[in-house]
């Protein structure tokens, strides 16, 4: 037997010996078995499919990075094969690749209309700026007020013109006065047209001299005497403690007295008639005896 198979392995060698060099790889592979001798096992057995140290697979790939060759084919035929077609990495130092990122999902939160949470959080309340004139309008002061006297109309710091007045018979201007000396209250009268007159007469006399300022007579104005003790220079209107409103603009016009009056006063009187009312007082006192003469007169000189 042992000669015979000795025999058989000569006869191979003799009729392929380009077979004889391979490697012990390649003898691995090929089976051990005895073939006769007219016979190729490698062209009758495999006749398409040449052999090859590193057998390839049409689903899967081995790839190694770092030494560039195939494993051993244990670890081929150890592997499971997947059903589909992907790419394997295997490091052979003992590192592993990291893992594919994988891609972000957005959450959208959403909660109820009325819940209160971090995203949703209660809303603070703002501190609005009130401007002070719609303060005072918003506590129920309007335009319109009732007339505090005949002369007087229902709007805030106007009169009635003097074609009114001599219609309606209203010849006297009455006012409340005290006496500095005697403290004396009582009441006072001008005739209209008399005081007016006069009024006017200064005015057309000094108004280009005053150069939009209020002359000294009438920031200084002289008093009248008192009726009960005689003293000169000492009677002066009731001014104080009375309402902005209540104010008796026509008696303090013709008495040629509006520079008794507060700068507040006579700013809340430009403030109704819509006149300049910021500067000095003999600024706006000035404006005042304008704008009740014109109130009075429409067709005077009493422009700016």
């Amino acid at each position: 037997m042992d000669r015979q198979k000795n025999l058989e392995e000569k006869d191979l060698k003799r009729k392929h010996p380009e077979e004889v060099d391979e490697s012990s790889f390649s003898s691995f592979l090929r089976p051990k078995t005895s073939y006769p001798n007219d016979l190729t096992p490698h062209r009758h057995i495999f006749p398409s499919c040449p052999l090859t140290l590193e057998p390839s697979f049409q689903d899967h790939v081995i790839i190694s990075p770092r030494l560039g060759f195939s494993p051993s084919v244990e670890e081929l035929l150890s592997t499971k094969l997947p059903t589909k077609p992907q790419v394997t990495v295997i490091d052979f130092m003992g590192l592993s690749s990291p893992p594919p990122p994988q891609e972000a999902v957005a959450v959208t939160v959403t909660d109820p209309p009325n819940s209160t949470s971090i995203l949703n959080p209660p809303p603070s309340p703002r501190s609005s700026r009130r401007n002070p004139t719609q303060g005072l309008r918003q506590q129920g002061k309007s335009e319109t007020i009732t007339p505090p006297f005949p002369w007087a109309t229902n709007k805030r710091a106007v009169v009635h013109d003097i074609n009114y007045l001599m219609r309606n018979q209203i010849h006297t201007i009455s006012g409340d006065v005290y006496c500095k000396r005697c403290d004396q209250k009582f009441k006072m009268e001008y005739n209209l047209m008399e005081k007016f007159r006069e009024v006017w007469k200064f005015i057309a006399e000094n108004k280009n001299a005053m150069h939009d300022r209020a002359a000294d007579k009438w920031m200084n104005p002289m008093l009248p005497t008192c009726m009960h003790c005689g003293q000169e220079n000492s009677v002066r209107p009731i001014t104080q403690d009375v309402k902005k409103k209540s104010m008796n603009w026509l008696f303090l016009l013709l008495g040629q007295m509006l520079g008794c009056c507060t700068l507040g006063q006579l700013k809340y009187f430009c403030k109704h008639t819509k006149n300049h009312r910021t500067g000095a007082k003999d600024r706006v006192l000035y404006l005042t005896y304008l704008a009740l003469c014109k109130q009075l007169y429409p067709q005077g000189p009493f422009d700016r």
